[in-house]
């Protein structure tokens, strides 16, 4: 899966260029249950209990992230761990490919969306 949340590059890029510091294993944790790894650093994916994504060296509870694949084809991914207000928080990337904060995001939000792509 590609992601742009490299500070230093975030000038799109086409899927057939995969760029290094961007691409993330997914890791089956359990049926429907999820850990994202940063191939390039092999840091995890994590997000605080106030939704702030951040990269953790040491896999935990934190990066745990429910799976779903919505209608649309696209995957989501939402925090197994965290919840506000009784609602799921979601790994999303703004236009720029900067994370947005989980407890301001939405199953529909078009930037929890992703499309993971075979990398080669």
């Amino acid at each position: 899966m590609h992601a742009g949340m490299c500070g230093v590059h975030t000038a799109p890029r086409a899927l057939t260029e995969p760029f290094p510091a961007g691409v993330i294993e997914i890791r089956s944790i359990r049926v429907g249950v999820v850990a994202l790894r940063a191939v390039h650093t092999g840091f995890f994916v994590a997000m605080s209990r106030r939704g702030h994504l951040y990269g953790s060296r040491v896999y935990s509870a934190h990066c745990r992230f429910r799976e779903r694949i919505e209608e649309n084809g696209y995957n989501t991914y939402a925090s197994l761990r965290w919840r506000q207000r009784g609602r799921p928080m979601f790994l999303a990337l703004d236009g720029r490919g900067a994370p947005r904060r989980g407890d301001r995001t939405r199953r529909h939000h078009l930037s929890t969306h992703f499309l993971p792509v075979l990398v080669s």
